[in-house]
């Protein structure tokens, strides 16, 4: 019997699958080698050089420890007898530590933001050898194990190398190819096995309902939006005009029954949105997520796209053509929780690893999810990693951070008593601000030119203020959704007109505060879901008053101060409320007051992005001047946009009654272009207007030198801008 230099408890904890430091028993030690094989009928180490026997190793135990001396120690093979089928691998327990001190510096003080890179599954050359190497963050486990397809899921056959600094396992794993299925084999602190965990830093992993990781393909991509790449700082800055399409990438358009994949969006949603005028894709979000319900909202793997689209490479591609096409893209991301499925960062390894241990700050009563604590570097470092992921290596153009409403008050939709207060007995989340910001400060310095996007629905300050020492409370996001407009505006458009008379503070209300922060104006999908209706649906009146309702209020927005988020289905009116299991109902497009919509859209995109007056200065008060806000009794608005060297006369009638003889004042005496009219009959409407052009007269009327009179079509949006002859 071949003795084995390692302790009997050793021994024994290897083979109840129970020691956290396997390389104290298994592999060379002097000229012995020790194997863990269960189900192995016979292993024999053979010279790496030549293929020579060095020795034969003997089985030791039943449960499939084997052991074997030889006269001198050689790189070797394991040639191994599984009842009659034959494997021949290099010895995972022969090589030595895998992460450099650097890596293992960075890991244990959370700052490693090239997690991607370190963590996780990934196919190398070790010491020569292919095959993947595997690190994961697991602090206080007392033994973790990779398993899979490869192993038969037994947590016995690979023990990991505990590399105590940071709190890491690594194991490398010789002849494994891409492609292959694993998880972690987790032994928590108490001595229990728990279920079986993905990869947090996978950067694969199988279609949902299946849950396993998978090796991603090294091959790297090959870019060539290096264009695009130079010019993006100009595309996002404030005086850019940015227009958002916003899409549920799996229900945009099914073909065969069967959503599009990325290729066939590459094929199909990029032309269409560049087509419609956007200047942005936003999609919701695409990370790793078990249920499809939550729509992306509850990922459990941040550093991969989900399977049932396509690989990784597949969704490299769809940026590439977006780049390629002049569209820029968004991703939805959650840092603000993740679902509570067994196989995921939920008691990670056998603790509260990822999210909060005490529920009072750690549950989401209203999702049922678990809320990140941030407030600790390794997770701070782990979102902060995911979000440089996605803008470095897919080269996405901007990030919407999800629920930051949620992330900043400890007492978010809590009673009394059920919240835990600051240190300073305040509810603001200090952990949440400080992250945001670091957020915002690495994002800007390693990212330039890419957006951050706050989803936040308070009034708290400076959310789109730069970072800076003595304002301790701004958080630096690029925009922020202006939730606040989207609610009153919305419900002014359900009034039926003869009331919007009492409501008109609901339009108005919104310049009070529209150059406090920097806005994205959102009608988003979270407008028509869970028995809201539909965008049309909200709208009062006939058939034929709902069209104008929805064209009045678009033109509306479009002309407003501020960057413009539509999600999918709205720009032609779908009538039914969104539903993420089925394709939008694009044959809608064969009725003329559909498609007459969706022109309307299309012309008001490229009359934003034409005019800089309606753009140029959405983020400056500069930019807008009230001509008409209390005309009540008529529910007619009227105001300037000014930008670059134009002005944009915008006026919006309220009411199905068409008004002649209006009086406006303008700027300058001269002719005014009639650049859109909603009323117009290509896109549905009754064709009431100011027949293309208006000529201004010297008669002075709201403070202005100039005026115009002109005839209002009912339940329309006119914009008018003057012409500029140059010599």
């Amino acid at each position: 019997m071949v003795e084995i230099s390692a302790n009997a408890s050793a021994i024994v904890a290897i083979l109840n699958g129970q020691n956290g430091d396997p390389f104290a028993v298994l592999g060379p030690h002097g000229n012995t080698i020790v194997a863990m094989l269960p189900g192995a009928t016979g292993v024999e180490a053979v010279s790496r050089h030549d293929g020579s026997s060095l020795c034969r190793l003997e089985q030791v135990d039943q449960a499939g420890l084997f052991a074997g001396q030889t006269k001198s120690l050689v790189p070797y093979l394991l040639r191994i007898d599984w009842h009659g089928v034959a494997q021949e691998t290099e010895d995972p327990y022969s090589f030595g530590e895998l992460l450099g001190a650097f890596d293992i510096h960075l890991l244990a003080e959370g700052r490693h933001r090239d997690l991607a890179t370190c963590l996780g599954a990934h196919a190398i050359t070790q010491d020569g050898i292919p095959g993947v190497r595997f690190a994961v963050w697991a602090p206080n486990a007392r033994r973790v194990s990779v398993v899979g397809d490869f192993n038969s899921w037994d947590g016995r056959r690979h023990p990991m190398r505990h590399r105590y600094d940071a709190g890491v396992w690594e194991l490398f794993i010789p002849r494994l190819k891409p492609g292959a299925r694993y998880k972690y084999e987790i032994v928590g602190p108490t001595g229990n096995i728990l279920p079986l965990k993905a990869d947090p830093v996978a950067g694969s992993a199988e279609s949902a309902p299946a849950t396993a990781s998978v090796v991603a393909d090294p091959t790297p991509f090959v870019w060539t939006d290096a264009d695009w790449l130079k010019t993006r700082t100009g595309r996002q800055q404030n005086d850019a005009p940015i227009s958002i399409y916003e899409v549920h990438a799996a229900s945009w358009m099914h073909a065969d029954g069967n959503p599009l994949d990325w290729d066939g969006l590459a094929d199909r949603l990029v032309p269409y949105a560049v087509g419609m005028g956007f200047t942005h894709l936003e999609l919701l979000p695409i990370m790793i997520h078990p249920f499809g319900g939550s729509w992306g909202y509850q990922p459990l793997g941040q550093f991969a796209p989900t399977a049932e689209l396509g690989t990784p490479q597949a969704f490299a591609r769809f940026v590439d053509r977006c780049h390629e096409a002049g569209l820029g893209i968004i991703l939805d991301w959650v840092p603000a929780h993740f679902p509570n499925d067994a196989h995921g960062l939920a008691q990670f390894d056998g603790t509260a690893l990822y999210e909060h241990s005490d529920p009072r700050e750690g549950l989401h009563r209203d999702w049922n999810t678990l809320i990140y604590n941030v407030g600790r570097n390794e997770v701070r470092g782990f979102l902060i990693a995911s979000a440089l992921h996605w803008l470095e290596h897919f080269h996405v153009d901007g990030l919407r951070v999800d629920a930051v409403a949620s992330m900043l008050y400890r007492d978010y939709s809590r009673e009394p008593g059920e919240w835990v207060p600051n240190i300073y007995g305040g509810r603001e989340n200090l952990e949440t601000v400080a992250f945001l910001r670091e957020l915002s400060e690495i994002v800007h310095k390693r990212c330039p030119g890419t957006l951050l996007i706050a989803e936040e629905s308070t009034a708290w300050p400076g959310v789109t203020a730069p970072v800076v020492p003595e304002a301790g409370f701004n958080l630096g996001f690029d925009f922020k959704w202006n939730m606040g407009w989207m609610h009153d505006t919305l419900h002014y458009m359900e009034e039926d007109p003869i009331n919007r008379r009492y409501h008109h503070d609901e339009i108005t209300f919104g310049l009070v505060y529209a150059f406090s922060e920097r806005f994205v104006l959102p009608l988003s999908h979270d407008e028509v879901v869970h028995g809201k209706g539909s965008l049309f649906g909200k709208m009062p009146g006939d058939t034929w008053q709902r069209f104008a309702n929805l064209r009045a209020y678009f033109g509306f927005m479009w002309t407003h101060p501020g960057k413009k988020l539509l999600f999918m289905g709205g720009e032609f009116a779908q009538p039914r409320e969104w539903n993420h299991d089925v394709s939008l109902d694009w044959h809608l497009l064969d009725q003329p007051l559909h498609r007459g919509m969706q022109l309307l859209v299309r012309d008001l995109n490229l009359a934003y992005v034409g005019l800089p007056a309606l753009h140029a200065l959405d983020c400056d008060p500069a930019g807008f001047r009230w001509l008409i806000g209390d005309d009540r009794a008529n529910s007619v608005f009227a105001y300037l946009r000014s930008g670059g060297d134009t002005t944009a006369l915008v006026i919006c009638n309220f009411t199905p009654v068409p008004r002649e003889g209006y009086r406006i004042g303008v700027p300058a005496p001269g002719l005014w272009l009639e650049r859109l009219n909603s009323d117009a009959a290509v896109y549905g409407g009754s064709d009431i207007g100011n027949s293309g052009a208006v000529l201004a007269s010297d008669i002075p009327s709201h403070g202005l030198p100039a005026s115009l009179l002109l005839t209002l079509p009912p339940l329309a949006t006119l914009i008018l801008h003057q012409e500029i002859l140059r010599a």
